[in-house]
């Protein structure tokens, strides 16, 4: 029995993406409230359901739905599957539908960390997490960066490390790495199906199944515990004090990396508000370390380490000089900054668990860097962040010609906006010593000039080849960023250093926030999209590089939105031509609206093919959704 008591979902056709925020579950004839999002793929008499692996909902059924009052009475069983697929369609239902920022209205009884601890008890696990040896990461920007540091360091030292981050790019898996690999299907598959279990059987009014991130964050603690690694380092989710992985008591060490304005819906509006936030990983007697931060932050998060009267070092940038001539393996300036709050980290994390005299063989002295931490700090790997790929299709061929590469990095707020702008800068010059281990390296890529041209055009005098190189912009971002600081921080940054885009492609995701999907699966099926939202980031574009607002036409903007024809498509000359100098009068063109993101990596593709002598250098930027989707889409 299905009930919804508005009418105006089934306008929206809210059947077909079977989502909802109130269910009952019959688990052994006791039944048991939850909330979450049943994807239509759960439904096997959907029939958009064969090859559905996004669950596309319109962004105004997704605003709107933490007011539906949903009842359904089932029995799902999921003894009789247990593949992978399965676990999919499993996490998928523990994600919440409502607002970002709104309080969640689970189990109301219990605050977030209560109820963590309580499922911590259901799973045995309580008691051990404190052996694992934690290094406990929050931050703005850069905490993935430096956890992944810090873990390729202490492998290198000879430890079992387990990596927890978020959020993934192709495969959940991807969040829990052990001994730098992801771990493996099977492992994962057995490590879910006991977690998943023992905690359905425990379900109540008061405590249901918990939502996506603190199901994976027990996972973390229960594959790390299991697996008996040595030192276990977490990624904050978001914020700090009230985050899933602070129900850690007692780690090792804690770190917070650069600190900016985001979130604010959830961490307040300040600098000093985040930062509270931030600072609130930070426990009696456990030593913490921070990166120079603005003076706001800088004052919570010393006043919080003085309140807890626990020591508080914050740490420089490490300088080329402390590398012995090696590169850091994640590119741009501010991956030094992590770096070192990575070294600062181990070598606390050493010298708090006794391990410090194994490492430092100098009497102890910890003045020098270790080979161990220099090879870590040059093999460390964080995909999506100041990635280079070469499109393999002009690899993997021996007709197909062109010169494509993407340039990928998840940036989404304004301080990161600002650091890939400045590495993408270094790289379309190539104003850099060496490539960095984490990119693929061609036999042109070290060799391009210094001249820039205002549309975008890069003479490539060095080199086995001589070529055109053209700048690209590939972009989306969530509706609750800013593009009116993005964009323009991105253009201006880049414009400084002499990077002008000769072009940038606006597309809509294929990634939403009520699916997770298994490695490489691209939706056979997508829905049309509204494609307002990139209608106006591409006013914002135009309105910052031309200086006058874009008067879009609607005739093209109706077709775009129809169907994904050739028809709707720019022409090739727009990304191999003379930028929007091509075009006459106040019809400015130097972007467009792509309908899908395959459409625009076969425009790409297309452009560089019959253009052997042009070289693409495309950014691939704004959201870490859309950088999964186009190494998705590469078959990375």
């Amino acid at each position: 029995m299905l009930h919804i008591q508005s009418s105006s979902f089934l306008r929206h056709g809210l059947f077909r993406i079977s989502c909802f925020c109130e269910r009952r579950w019959r688990l052994r004839g006791v039944a048991a409230r939850g909330v979450s999002c049943l994807p239509s793929c759960l439904n096997k008499h959907d029939p958009l359901a064969p090859g559905l692996r996004s669950g596309m909902i319109p962004t105004e059924i997704v605003e709107n739905m933490t007011r539906i009052e949903v009842t359904e009475e089932y029995s799902w069983d999921l003894t009789h599957s247990r593949s992978y697929e399965t676990v999919m369609e499993a996490l998928s239902s523990l994600i919440t539908c409502r607002k970002r920022g709104e309080k969640p209205s689970i189990g109301g009884k219990y605050t977030k960390l209560e109820r963590m601890t309580m499922y911590l008890k259901i799973l045995g696990l309580e008691e051990n997490i404190a052996g694992l040896n934690i290094i406990h990461v929050a931050g703005t920007k850069g905490k993935g960066s430096t956890c992944a540091f810090s873990e390729a360091i202490l492998r290198e030292c000879g430890f079992k490390t387990g990596l927890f981050t978020s959020p993934h790019l192709i495969d959940v898996r991807e969040r829990f790495r052990l001994d730098g690999i992801d771990i493996a299907e099977e492992k994962f598959l057995q490590y879910f199906w006991d977690c998943w279990d023992q905690l359905r059987d425990n379900v109540t009014k008061d405590l249901p199944m918990p939502p996506l991130f603190q199901f994976l964050t027990l996972l973390a603690f229960k594959i790390f515990i299991d697996e008996k690694v040595d030192v276990g380092i977490f990624e904050v989710g978001l914020g700090g004090e009230k985050d899933s992985t602070n129900v850690i008591k007692e780690p090792v060490v804690c770190g917070i990396s650069s600190l900016g304005m985001d979130h604010l819906d959830s961490l307040g509006d300040t600098l000093g508000k985040i930062a509270l936030h931030k600072a609130g990983i930070f426990k009696p007697n456990v030593p913490a370390f921070t990166v120079p931060q603005l003076p706001e932050a800088m004052n919570v998060i010393s006043q919080k380490a003085q309140l807890l009267r626990i020591p508080l070092e914050v740490v420089q940038p490490l300088t080329r000089g402390e590398l012995n001539g090696l590169q850091l393996s994640l590119a741009g300036d501010h991956q030094f900054v992590n770096a070192s709050l990575a070294v600062s980290l181990c070598k606390s994390w050493l010298r708090h668990t006794g391990n410090s005299e194994k490492v430092f063989t100098n009497d102890g002295c910890e003045a020098d860097m270790p080979d161990a931490f220099l090879r870590g700090l040059s093999s460390a790997r964080l995909p999506g962040r100041a990635q280079i790929v070469h499109d393999a299709i002009f690899r993997s061929s021996d007709t197909a010609t062109g010169d494509l590469v993407y340039y990928l990095d998840g940036a989404h707020s304004p301080e990161s906006m600002d650091a890939c702008a400045r590495w993408f800068s270094k790289m379309a010059k190539g104003d850099h010593k060496s490539t960095p281990l984490s990119s693929s390296k061609s036999s042109c890529e070290n060799g391009l000039g210094e001249a820039v041209s205002k549309n975008g055009f890069t003479k490539q005098e060095k080199g086995n080849c001589d070529k055109i190189s053209k700048q690209i912009l590939l972009f989306n971002c969530m509706e609750v960023r800013n593009p009116q600081i993005l964009l323009p921080k991105l253009i201006g940054t880049c414009a400084s250093s002499g990077v002008h885009f000769s072009g940038a492609l606006f597309v809509p995701s294929i990634s939403t926030y009520n699916k997770v999907v298994s490695g490489y699966s691209i939706t056979s099926n997508i829905p049309l999209r509204n494609l307002s939202w990139q209608f106006n980031l591409q006013r914002i574009w135009e309105k910052t590089v031309n200086g006058k607002d874009f008067d879009l036409d609607r005739n093209s903007m109706t077709e775009c939105i129809k169907n994904e024809s050739t028809d709707a498509l720019p022409p090739l000359e727009f990304l191999h031509g003379d930028g929007y100098r091509d075009f006459p009068g106040d019809s400015f063109r130097s972007s467009a609206v792509v309908p899908s993101l395959s459409s625009a990596i076969k425009l790409l593709r297309d452009c560089a093919r019959e253009n052997p002598s042009i070289r693409l250098q495309v950014l691939v930027t704004g959201s870490l959704h859309l950088v999964g989707d186009v190494l998705r889409l590469l078959k990375r």
